[in-house]
Formats: structure tokens, sequence, C-alpha cells
């Protein structure tokens, strides 16, 4: 989620019309909370100077509360960051735009992201209210990132499998103890990621963003296990549908994986590099094939 070079000038504006987007709507509700709340006081008065005077008072102390149409200190932070700062978020506009569209439908929700980058303030700023939660494999990175942005939440993963393993562990997610469903941390599946914080077992995700962890040589970690782990979540929620996003499809793995094990047939949209599967319990039917045929 790193991004290896500065952005378009477009993508900047993007970010910073969504968030403007956001804040707008956020003063349009507070304002219209506002007009009810006037409704119920008299329409017509005797006008006099002292009321006048009074009414200015009131008028002005309200205008100062604290509580008033005030811009979340969260949003304005984002908004300060990415107005200022030289580097952007590695996705492009376009792919962005796929993630934020759900984001304003279901937010404030539950947003698991696998990987910590330069975007984060982004997905935890549109996700306003709700819980955003990254999974990183770079301690150092981490730390970093909790310097500048002490509101993220953040974790530290690992991970055992490496980007030449990905053929073998292809062959091994067909078996059977991969696609019976079920909680990923108990699984008798290689794949399945089983050193995660509880809180992400024991949470129901809205949304799911495969961004990491690293995948573009060899050695790599890969995100065969992260891709998997995702679909089985979605899976395994006792109802609903959750919405998994995967990054970087153009590369091998990211490209048979999620097809594989997110299924071609719960894919919404591809836009750019950037796949959007919507993803329903199997727990409320267990007749349910592990893809739709």
């Amino acid at each position: 989620m790193r991004p290896k070079t500065s952005q378009a000038l477009n993508l900047k504006v993007l970010l910073l019309g969504v968030f403007l987007a956001f804040l707008l709507l956020f003063v349009l509700r507070s304002s219209l909370s506002s007009s009810q709340e006037n409704t119920a006081s008299p329409i017509l008065e005797t006008f006099s100077p002292a009321k006048t005077s009074n009414a200015f008072k009131e008028s002005k102390t309200a205008d100062c509360s604290p509580t008033c149409n005030k811009i979340p200190r969260p949003l304005a932070q984002a908004l300060i960051h990415y107005s200022s700062s030289t580097i952007t978020p590695q996705q492009t506009l376009k792919e962005i735009s796929v993630t934020a569209k759900i984001l304003e439908k279901k937010s404030p929700c539950n947003l698991l992201v696998f990987g910590l980058g330069h975007d984060s303030l982004m997905w935890s700023s549109l996700n306003y209210g709700g819980r955003t939660v990254f999974l990183e494999e770079d301690e150092a990175w981490i730390e970093q990132i909790r310097r500048r942005f002490p509101m993220l939440e953040s974790y530290h993963v690992t991970y055992d499998s490496k980007v030449n393993q990905a053929e073998n562990l292809m062959d091994v997610g067909r078996g059977p103890e991969c696609t019976a469903v079920g909680d990923p941390k108990y699984s008798m599946c290689q794949l399945a990621l089983k050193g995660l914080p509880s809180e992400v077992y024991e949470m129901k995700w809205d949304l799911i963003m495969v961004d990491a962890p690293t995948g573009y040589y060899e050695e790599a970690p890969g995100r065969m296990t992260a891709i998997y782990t995702a679909g089985m979540m979605a899976r395994n929620r006792d109802e609903g549908e959750t919405d998994v996003f995967v990054h970087d499809v153009n590369r091998v793995v990211e490209d048979k994986f999620s097809m594989a094990f997110l299924c071609q047939g719960y894919m919404k949209k591809q836009e750019g590099r950037l796949r959007h599967f919507r993803i329903p319990s199997h727990k409320d039917n267990l007749d349910r094939p592990f893809c739709p045929e």
C-alpha cells in the first residue's frame, strides 16, 4: 500500500473532493437537526428592542457552541494531511472511487484492510464513525505511521508463505479442508491465517480490502493467504454479505487467487488493478457451493 512515486494531481483533487462532500453531508445533517428543533419555538412574536437584543445574544452564544456544525477532528486532520502532502495513495482515482461508493452506502461500518500506508488515513476518514483496522507485516513501518497518525488502529501480522509457493498453495486450496466453511482461526487449511489478533476473527466485517502483504518478488509473502482468509471470513459470517476488494490483480497471484477463492461469480466490478467481490454468508445456506455455478 506504500506508493513508489507521487501520483497525478487529479487523484489529490479526488481525495479533497471526497472529504469535502462528506463534510457537506455532515453540515447538512447538523443543519437539518437544528431546523427541526427550531420549529418547536413560536413563529410570531411581538417586536421589541429588548427581545431583539436578547435573541441576538442567545444566537451568538449558540453559534459559539462546541457542538455547532464543527468539523470532526479526524476529518479535519485528513483534509490538512492530503491537502499539504506530496505523497498520494497508490490506487488510482477510478480505483479508489469503487470502494468509496460502497463506503458511502455502508459507513459507518466495520472495515478490515490488509496493509498500512499513505492511504490509510483516507480509508479511516471515509469510514468515519465506524471501525477501521489495518494489518501490516512491517513493524518498523507500523511505528512510523503510528507516530504520524496515532488515531489509526493497526496490528502487526506475520506471513509464512512466499510467492514462489503460490502454485502449490493453489492445489492445496482445492482440498476439502479448504472449501469447508468455518472460522479461519481454527481451519485445517494451510491457506488460512491463524495468527491474527482475536478481535479480527470476532468482528463481522462489512468490507475487506486486500492490498498487502508485499507480493512483487519471489521471496515476498504474497497475498495468497490474505485473499483466502478474506473470502472465508465473508462466508463464515452468520448472515448478510461482505464486500471484498483486491488490489494489484494485474499480477498472477492476485489474479488467480481472487478468482479461485473469492469466485468469478461473486465479482461485481473490475476497475484497473482493483476487483470488487460481494460474497454472501454460507452459514445461512449450507447447501450453497463454494463458488456459484
